[in-house]
């Protein structure tokens, strides 16, 4: 366990650190299998014994993660839009698209700044968002702020863990990242809650 400590501390004090944040938080918002929050929340416990610096590991997370959104709203935008214009007009798939297109319409950037916390959640959204042709300028505006609070979250996660276990870092780390699981599970707990409430409502308005 002490050589295996030893290589995660030479890795992330080392100053390339910052572009593996980068590049592992770009992957992940649009192929959610890579771990995004591990490592920006490694780096942050790491962060508070003095490097990597905190700031910068703030910083490139949500450059990161700002850049990953984007590439993922382009792919909805080229690939998804043109299918959705091919759908005809009275079918289920073209209603559902047409829905979608409402719904990120009237709630598009709370839509977008709470998908940020949910792994694979974010990227079906920045995906659909791409879709329907959400407006580029109000896209950058929200998942500016979505990504930054996002990276301030896992960071300083990372950060107070690692004050909090300053002689056992391994724990610290093991901390964060159980608490990240367990927002990251009372978010979906939410939507599942609201979800049911929404199709027992409708349910009712059908009897």
């Amino acid at each position: 366990m002490g050589d295996v400590l030893d290589l995660l501390h030479h890795t992330v004090t080392s100053p390339w650190v910052y572009l593996v944040i980068i590049a592992v938080t770009a992957i992940d918002a649009f192929f959610p299998a890579v771990p995004g929050e591990t490592v920006v929340i490694t780096a942050g416990v790491f962060a508070a014994g003095g490097e990597p610096n905190l700031v910068l590991v703030i910083v490139t997370a949500a450059f990161g993660a700002l850049v990953g959104d984007h590439i993922s709203y382009a792919i909805g935008r080229g690939g998804g839009a043109h299918r959705l214009a091919r759908l005809p007009a009275d079918s289920r798939r073209r209603a559902s698209s047409e829905w979608a297109r409402r719904a990120v319409d009237r709630r598009g950037g709370m839509i977008l700044t709470t998908a940020r916390y949910v792994p694979g959640g974010r990227t079906a959204v920045t995906l659909t968002m791409g879709a329907v042709r959400y407006p580029a300028r109000m896209f950058l505006l929200y998942d500016s702020l979505a990504c930054a609070t996002w990276g301030i979250y896992c960071a300083l996660l990372g950060y107070f863990g690692g004050l909090a276990f300053e002689h056992n870092p391994v724990s610290g780390l093991l901390a964060g990242v159980a608490i990240s699981l367990a927002v990251t599970g009372l978010f979906e707990a939410v939507r599942w809650g609201r979800r049911r409430a929404h199709a027992r409502a409708a349910a009712r308005r059908d009897c």
